[in-house]
């Protein structure tokens, strides 16, 4: 049984600030190869690791890119959505490459997302040092609020789809809190899967589910299609915007790409032209152009907030796409929850040395019903989560990685460099200030006492089931 051990303890009070001779030292006399001191007692293997990352990045936001691309235009949002994929995925590919560099700067084998924040800035110029501290407990927090009410959305997800079959075959319906609470149990036991290792089967079956569901999707989309020319190639530049924040928040998967690159067996293929990173952002990039295109060119202006909404309830083939795609997320439950079990677990071990196991368990069982408490109590706590998503993953999906390069190689940045990142943080503040606009408006929609404001980037999440 794992103790979480798979990810060591990286603190700060073990990571010395090098000076440049120091560090050339290390690269050049003294050389520290920190792949060869992984030692990982379940590493997962390439097609684990790209099993897991597509079923990071295939997550429910993929149901809203017929709707992305009723606010770009058939044209249009083909070529923004591979501009916003290489955003994403350069991004992650930029936080990797820096923790590979640090990795030997500071002798470790591997490190988190909040260590490679810390430890950039602790070994950057002057001005950054300072803020080492600070920069680690910020990511951590953003990453453990953003998964975690990201667990509580996927719960009434579940639920939901679930209630809309229930009221269909049974005749009546029951309160969606019941359903959400039913999923405690299982969601329990999901939880106790002990590593991403063990975990990786859970995923292959999401990925399979997701596609079931995804192909009876595209099977609905293809049949009687309408002519291309029947739907604006382009769309406006108010609706932009909103395509812009769905895609974004849709691939996002910035929370587990040190955990994943943490536990591979080779975490050299994580990177390269046909490493890990680039070939599954290009499936994912592929299938969500294909969905979005299909899905708009079929229902046009009649899109509606999920795809699956758009599909008839009465036919067996549309309640199975639904069931597929609900228990997809389910299984996916255990990926997001990783990464909030690993922050948590992790300050728990350097406050407590006699943490075990057992305790171990007891925070996983805690933090699933948690989880599922607070559904309970919201059910529409969507907006809310849509929120913070907008403001935690326009941080640390694209402004905080390219902050940390900056910090890495502080000694070596070029104009080039400095052009480009510039660029990519002012696309990361669009997307964290129209993000937050609209997820705003959202709350406003669905809490205020005026129901007309309506906003789509959350409203996979906040409807799930309304047809």
């Amino acid at each position: 049984m794992s103790k979480m051990k798979e990810v060591p303890d990286n603190r700060l009070k073990s990571f010395k600030i090098q000076a440049k001779s120091e560090v050339a030292h290390l690269n050049a006399i003294d050389y520290f190869d920190p792949f060869l001191e992984r030692n990982l007692e379940h590493p997962t293997t390439n097609g684990e690791t790209l099993t897991h990352l597509l079923k990071a990045s295939l997550g429910t936001g993929i149901l809203a890119m017929p709707l992305a691309f009723q606010c770009s235009g058939l044209i249009t949002g083909v070529f923004a959505t591979i501009v916003v994929s290489f955003v994403c995925t350069y991004c992650s590919y930029l936080l990797v490459k820096c923790a590979h560099t640090l990795y030997r700067r500071t002798k470790v084998s591997s490190m988190s997302y909040a260590d490679v924040a810390e430890v950039a800035f602790a070994n950057g110029p002057a001005w950054s040092q300072k803020f080492s501290s600070f920069t680690r407990q910020s990511v951590l927090w953003l990453l453990f609020v953003t998964y975690f009410g990201t667990c509580s959305v996927y719960t009434v997800i579940i639920a939901s789809n679930f209630e809309q079959l229930f009221a269909y075959h049974m005749g009546y319906e029951l309160n969606l809190r019941y359903f959400i609470a039913m999923l405690l149990i299982p969601l329990v036991l999901l939880s106790y899967v002990p590593n991403l290792k063990y975990l990786a089967p859970v995923s292959m079956v999401a990925n399979l589910l997701m596609a079931t569901g995804l192909g009876i999707t595209f099977y609905y989309t293809l049949c009687d299609m309408p002519s291309i020319s029947e739907r604006p190639a382009i769309g406006t530049i108010e609706t932009f915007p909103t395509f812009f924040c769905l895609t974004v928040f849709a691939m996002e998967a910035i929370g587990v790409v040190m955990p994943l690159e943490n536990n591979m067996k080779t975490p050299r293929n994580f990177l390269g032209v046909f490493g890990v990173l680039n070939v599954g952002m290009g499936c994912v990039t592929i299938v969500y152009i294909l969905l979005g295109f299909f899905g708009y060119l079929k229902y046009g202006e009649a899109t509606k907030s999920s795809i699956t909404l758009n599909l008839p309830t009465e036919d067996v083939a549309a309640q199975i796409a639904k069931i597929c795609i609900s228990l997809a997320v389910f299984c996916t439950y255990g990926l997001q929850f990783f990464v909030c079990l690993e922050i948590i677990w992790t300050k728990i071990q350097e406050n407590f040395e006699k943490a075990t196991i057992f305790h171990n368990y007891v925070l996983r069982t805690v933090l699933v019903t948690i989880s599922v408490v607070i559904a309970v109590a919201v059910p529409t706590i969507g907006p809310f989560i849509g929120l913070i998503g907008a403001f935690c993953f326009s941080l640390l999906g694209i402004i905080v990685p390219l902050i940390i390069e900056f910090a890495t190689y502080w000694d070596d940045v070029t104009a080039m460099m400095t052009i480009r990142n510039l660029l990519l943080i002012t696309v990361g503040i669009l997307a964290l200030v129209f993000g937050t606009a609209n997820s705003i408006a959202d709350i406003i929609a669905t809490y205020g006492p005026a129901q007309s404001v309506t906003c789509a980037i959350n409203s996979t999440l906040t409807q799930p089931i309304a047809e």
